[in-house]
């Protein structure tokens, strides 16, 4: 069952973080598909020292696919991914403590 947004209009300047709680930036605009009613892509404005800022180099946003979307309430939740060829990018956590 896909994700219920009973207003596209609430899905504007809401925060997006990944699942694994990194912040990108803030959904900017939406792709919908009118023939169908649906939901095609967010398109997610990268904030200034976010994880999509870092990913994207010096684009200033990203399309997520609509099938990343994990969730939307206060805030969108999408699917991590990693960069290609970034190795293992799941940012400051991944760093481990040697005792």
């Amino acid at each position: 069952m896909g994700i219920q947004v009973s207003s596209v209009s609430e899905t504007w300047m809401k925060d997006v973080f990944t699942d694994k709680g990194l912040y990108c930036g803030k959904v900017e605009d939406i792709e919908c598909d009118l023939k169908r009613f649906k939901m095609r892509s967010l398109v997610v404005k990268a904030a200034k020292g976010s994880y999509l800022s870092e990913m994207r180099g010096r684009k200033k946003g990203i399309i997520i696919p609509y099938p990343m979307v994990k969730a939307i309430g206060d805030i969108v939740l999408i699917k991590h991914c990693a960069a290609p060829g970034a190795g293992d990018a799941e940012g400051p956590e991944s760093t481990k403590e040697e005792e």
